[in-house]
């Protein structure tokens, strides 16, 4: 008798735990997949960002060039000076103090630089990032997703999910170009005195 007794308790207990899970099951997540490396890159955006950005690397390039030859040209002609001897003592100390100042004017100024084409980079990515989220929502929509992957989050995945060239296609429709001149940085509001 006790055993009929656990045994209906038991399939009571069972049926009751699997009704919340039967009630709560939820329809298959429908996944999309995008490269925002690719887009981009390969949007009509990204390339013209892209020469822009090559150009003002090229400008870098140029003028650290440009101060390496003035460097070097100064401090040949200090190794001169001290081999000939036509350099020493004070003047010899003033013109290594002098050459030392230009050579941390011309490390701070190719920082700024870099800095500058930097910031470039990160606001031509947020343009274009900022643009393409509404076209993701769109696609998503238009595809019955629920999810939307980076493409780098995936191991492995079907061609199937990838949306990638359909929003770079609608992107380059909305967003043709992009500016590469960021905005100016805020400067940090100063402390009051406490």
């Amino acid at each position: 008798m006790h055993k009929a007794k656990f045994a209906a308790a038991a399939a009571l207990l069972f049926s009751m735990a699997a009704a919340p899970a039967v009630a709560q099951q939820l329809s298959p997540a429908v996944i999309v997949i995008i490269d925002m490396d690719r887009v981009v890159n390969e949007s009509a955006a990204g390339k013209q960002a892209g020469t822009e950005l090559q150009t003002k690397i090229g400008g870098l390039q140029s003028r650290a060039g440009t101060l390496q030859t003035q460097l070097k040209t100064e401090a040949d002609a200090i190794q001169a000076g001290q081999a000939n001897k036509s350099l020493a003592g004070a003047a010899l100390e003033q013109r290594a103090r002098a050459f030392q100042d230009k050579q941390q004017a011309a490390q701070q100024e190719i920082g700024r630089l870099e800095n500058d084409i930097q910031r470039s980079r990160q606001y031509v990515i947020k343009q274009i990032s900022d643009a393409a989220q509404p076209i993701v929502t769109q696609v998503m929509r238009e595809r019955n997703a629920s999810i939307a992957l980076a493409e780098g989050a995936t191991l492995q995945h079907s061609a199937s999910l990838d949306v990638t060239n359909d929003v770079i296609a609608r992107l380059n429709t909305a967003l043709p170009r992009v500016s590469t001149t960021p905005p100016a940085a805020t400067a940090a509001p100063a402390t009051a005195p406490r």
